[in-house]
């Protein structure tokens, strides 16, 4: 089958500002259409996009015989991301999976409740008179410092996270430079040499921290590699870091241009509000998906290594599943969207990402009752991410 053709240049401005428009218009050519730019057949609707995330013909890594050369100047980067679970498959997946969730469990992020809280109360109370940037004094720290207690790095490293995690989640971007390749291969070094040298510490000196039930989880017989360990806490926080931030400047700035009641972040509505926010306004828009093997879906035909792209905020935003699916309603029933991703890469951080959303944003505007836009807020150009160059707000 043909697929319908379109074309949107991911750079362009205008669309980098309001993507919502092209969305629309690839939903209604079909579930799947070849987008031009990117010269890769796009899923486009909310059954398409969930189709591809749990098709086990479908996965993150390419198949061997199939691997582009790495230049020798990004080794560093992609030797980290040889052993990430986000970009590997069964079996190697499920075992990394596996281990990771026998440290990172439902208890253990429970338990962050308190330190959430204190995080939030502290940042609030040191926020300067007035106004301020709120990506930068808020909505930035507070998953950073999360991250750090839970992994249980010094506090005082937040500023080398934040620099090493923003230098590489650039390199997933719709588009990068010499300059930003550089950046993340260096960042890529600095974060891998603090890690070995803190994941030794912690092998002689246990204590109750992620990096510590890392290194004791066992599954049938088997424990994670140093070099396991440490690409699995790099991607903690690059992952849960980005994606949280993104998500907590898009809520603001969703709540506040919506004029939603704040009836809405009482204790018995803040959860469903914060899965409406995430199904409006999500922090990623793309997550492609390579063929295992030759497959067919939706009437095309996918080769052994095709990739195919999945248009997460298209997704959450087809009629077909959501009345008025444009319009912001965190009064709407919820159903499943697809911000977390699906199937078996169902994002490992999305309880703690929830957690710190239905924690911060409560307390937030219950702090600052009088809580403005002081202009109006700008997308970076950073798709496929989708997150604010900064949140200028008065009070």
């Amino acid at each position: 089958m043909t697929l319908p053709r379109i074309s949107q240049p991911p750079t362009d401005p205008a669309f980098v500002q309001d993507p919502w428009p092209f969305y629309t218009r690839a939903r209604a050519l079909g579930d799947l259409v070849w987008w031009e730019e990117y010269a890769l057949p796009c899923a486009t609707s909310h059954a398409a996009v969930n189709a591809f995330l749990r098709d086990r013909r479908f996965g993150r890594e390419m198949p061997a015989d199939l691997r582009p050369e790495i230049p020798a100047r990004l080794a560093p980067f992609y030797d980290l991301e040889a052993h990430s679970m986000l970009e590997l498959d069964a079996p190697r997946h499920t075992r990394l999976r596996a281990l990771v969730l026998r440290a990172f469990t439902s208890r253990r992020i429970r338990e962050l409740t308190p330190e959430i809280t204190a995080i939030t109360e502290e940042l609030l109370a040191a926020l300067p008179e007035g106004g301020c940037d709120l990506i930068a004094h808020y909505c930035q720290p507070i998953p950073v410092r999360v991250i750090a207690r839970l992994l249980g790095v010094p506090e005082d490293m937040a500023p080398d996270l934040l620099r090493w995690s923003n230098a590489m989640v650039a390199m997933y971007q719709a588009r990068r430079s010499r300059a930003e390749e550089d950046a993340a291969v260096a960042a890529a070094c600095e974060f891998s040499d603090f890690l070995r040298a803190y994941v030794e510490q912690r092998r002689s000196r246990p204590a109750d921290d992620l990096i510590t039930h890392l290194i004791a989880a066992e599954e049938k017989g088997e424990k994670l590699g140093t070099d396991e360990l440490i690409t699995t806490c790099i991607l903690l926080l690059n992952a849960g870091h980005e994606a949280t931030v993104h998500s907590l400047g898009n809520a603001v700035r969703c709540l506040l241009e919506q004029q939603t009641p704040r009836a809405a972040l009482a204790p018995d509505s803040i959860a469903a509000t914060v899965e409406e926010i995430l199904r409006f306004a999500p922090p990623l828009h793309m997550f492609n998906r390579i063929a295992k093997e030759d497959a067919e879906l939706f009437g095309h035909r996918f080769a052994r290594g095709a990739q195919v792209a999945c248009l997460l905020a298209s997704a959450n935003r087809d009629p077909a599943v959501w009345s008025d699916a444009g319009r912001f309603d965190p009064a709407r029933p919820v159903v499943a969207h697809t911000s977390f991703g699906g199937g078996a890469h169902f994002c490992i951080g999305a309880p703690l990402a929830r957690l710190e959303m239905q924690i911060a944003l409560p307390a937030l505007f219950a702090h600052l009752p009088r809580l403005s836009l002081a202009a109006a807020p700008r997308l970076a150009d950073i798709y496929h991410f989708h997150g604010l160059e900064a949140l200028p707000v008065c009070y």
